[in-house]
């Protein structure tokens, strides 16, 4: 079992259990700025990060070693959370500049895309969540409104 965590800077630090302890086994250094989201996922075992600097980072392991990718997501505020759709295959990251970014991994250019959703959000988004259908995605944001958008790759419908 392993956990990942910031400490409220811009670091990610990856603990293992071991018996009853805590052991810290990785520290993930990249981002610039305090890390505000984080979100693992489970099956592909990736972990994507975003932060005050404006990116997000996808990590892969490979031979015991995390290693990032980083994902320009054009936004001019921070980012504030980050999830996986369902299916792992793209995920979602809400920011300061009152839009969300869906990313998603573009093999032919072998970089991942970030595309925006700019429903009239007013406010932050805070907060992100799929629907099972790995389309359907919902927002909560700081005009204590919350907002679902249909998203598919290379379209999207706000």
């Amino acid at each position: 079992t392993e956990i990942a965590i910031s400490p409220n800077n811009h670091e990610v630090h990856i603990y293992k259990q071991n018996g009853n302890q805590w052991v810290k086994v990785h520290e993930l250094k990249e981002h610039n700025g305090h890390i505000t989201g984080i979100d693992w996922a489970p099956k592909s075992d990736r972990i994507v990060t975003c932060g005050a600097d404006r990116n997000a980072y996808v990590w892969s392991q490979k031979d015991g070693v995390w290693k990032p990718t980083l994902v320009i997501l054009r936004i001019n505020r921070a980012a504030t959370f980050v999830k996986w759709s369902p299916l792992e295959n793209k995920f979602a990251v809400g920011s300061g500049a009152r839009l969300i970014s869906v990313c998603y991994f573009e093999s032919e250019n072998d970089w991942w895309v970030s595309k925006h959703i700019k429903k009239p959000i007013r406010s932050t988004v805070l907060s992100l969540d799929w629907h099972p259908n790995n389309v359907l995605l919902a927002a909560g944001s700081c005009d204590f409104k919350t907002r679902t958008a249909r998203w598919r790759e290379r379209s999207s419908t706000s």
